[in-house]
């Protein structure tokens, strides 16, 4: 498993003009190139607060561009931060658009505070003049930013530490963009054939999201079970209970069963080298052969990240929203609308996060499967309440070969434990609740949706936009 919860790694490209780095020598202020270099440490200082910063130094010839281009390709860079410190010939600038490889492009132009100048045939203001002409080379640079037409690429314009904040978004969004080209996905065991919407092309989710998709058997699930001490088990078993009010229904060996499943999954990602596994817990060999759904992942492995029903795109949410927040990501469906209160009910049945120590969680039986003939029928699951809150809500699925990436603010509110063998919640949209669902309706989407704490819709916006998907906020 990757490490998700790093910075974004930022590639800073700061282009000078060669002809007048000599300029003001003698001078109070240094020459223009002394000038240049405490701005740099600046820029570079303020970068570091959002990202780990690959910087060869200014750039003023196609010799120092080329060392820049060649420490962003060696340090992998996840973006580049682009911006003139004054106007300068544009060569340098033309050449990186030719020759850099394809990457996520941030080209800013930092605004000073203010500009007074008195007397420019004094020689110290005029250098002074000439460095604060950043607006000069970027507007110079943009024409040829757009005759290349590259992709990837945003632009954004204000004092240092605004214009970081904006830098910070992108660089969010182009972290999420690397951690997917080298990130394994695994499909345990199949789609969903109760859910033909939520299928996704695998080549060309590995060609234009990025995750390589692996195919896990069932067999093998069983085979991880069997593995598995009494031991092993108990520990975990014990854990639990400690942390968690068990129902008074709930039956020992049940609770080892869904325990022994859940770390068996967990092995298995683990054994894979997988960063999630998307499970499709309602498919009819699963239940023949392990006799449960897994009710209790994460257990032991803490970091795994386990979606059910077999949903891909819903998968992909969850992972793109918990990369970005490093939180807890809770897999949900809209259950019913209060048309009254204008909220409704939402959550879903089978592996869900419910580590989230603000939120509620008991033990108990799986009510929905509990009659019927399976082995271990009426199995328990980390029953979980979602935490009341500012929450973003995400769906993500495949449209004729494109991705569709649609996002909201919603706020959960407080309620008590009501929905048996779901983990739920109530939600409520800023918008009103049938305008809310009437644009989805209007968008077409599945049922499913990410859900994580906080707001998140500008990174969402700007990973889209890298990703090149469909985006839509309501």
């Amino acid at each position: 498993m990757m490490d998700i919860t790093r910075k974004p790694k930022m590639g800073l490209l700061l282009i000078g003009a060669n002809r007048f780095r000599p300029l003001g020598k003698g001078t109070a202020d240094g020459t223009y190139e002394q000038r240049k270099e405490k701005e740099a440490e600046a820029i570079v200082a303020s970068a570091k607060k959002i990202a780990d910063v690959v910087f060869t130094g200014i750039v003023y010839d196609k010799d120092m561009l080329a060392a820049a281009m060649d420490a962003f390709y060696n340090e992998k860079v996840d973006f580049v931060f682009c911006a003139y410190l004054s106007w300068a010939e544009d060569f340098a600038w033309v050449r990186f658009l030719r020759d850099m490889y394809n990457i996520p492009l941030f080209f800013g132009c930092i605004m000073r505070e203010s500009c007074e100048f008195s007397d420019t045939s004094d020689e110290n203001e005029f250098v002074d003049f000439l460095s604060s002409g950043g607006i000069v080379g970027t507007l110079e640079a943009s024409g040829s930013l757009a005759r290349f037409n590259r992709k990837m690429v945003a632009t954004g314009i204000g004092k240092l530490d605004t214009l970081m904040n904006q830098v910070s978004a992108f660089g969010q969004a182009a972290k999420v963009r690397s951690i997917l080209r080298n990130s394994v996905f695994g499909l345990l065991a199949c789609y969903n054939e109760a859910m033909w919407s939520t299928y996704v092309d695998p080549y060309n989710f590995f060609a234009t999201v990025g995750p390589e998709l692996r195919f896990l058997s069932i067999a093998t699930l069983n085979d991880e079970i069997n593995l598995l001490s009494e031991q092993e088990v108990q520990k975990t078993v014990e854990e639990l209970t400690t942390k968690y009010s068990v129902m008074p229904d709930v039956g020992r060996d049940k609770f080892f069963a869904s325990v022994r499943a859940s770390m068996a999954v967990e092995k298995m990602l683990r054994k894979n080298d997988l960063d999630m596994i998307i499970l499709n817990d309602i498919d009819r060999v699963l239940f023949e052969q392990v006799g449960l759904r897994p009710g209790f992942i994460p257990c032991s492995h803490k970091d795994a990240i386990v979606v059910p029903e077999g949903d891909i795109g819903a998968g992909l949410a969850v992972f793109v929203l918990k990369v970005l927040s490093g939180k807890h990501v809770s897999f949900i469906e809209p259950f019913y609308i209060d048309a009254k209160s204008g909220c409704f009910g939402a959550g879903h049945a089978g592996p869900n996060d419910y580590t989230d120590p603000s939120g509620s969680v008991k033990i108990a039986r799986d009510v929905r499967f509990a009659k019927t003939s399976y082995k271990h029928a009426g199995a328990p699951f980390a029953w979980y309440k979602i935490p009341p809150g500012e929450k973003t809500m995400v769906h993500i699925s495949e449209n004729n070969g494109r991705y569709k990436l649609v996002c909201s603010l919603v706020d959960a509110l407080e309620c008590e434990h009501f929905l048996a063998s779901y983990s739920h919640g109530v939600l409520k949209p800023r918008s009103p609740i049938d305008i809310f669902f009437g644009k989805l309706m209007e968008i077409g989407v599945t049922q499913h949706y990410g859900l994580v704490e906080g707001n998140y819709v500008k990174e969402l916006e700007a990973f889209a936009k890298i990703m090149d998907f469909e985006y839509y906020h309501i």
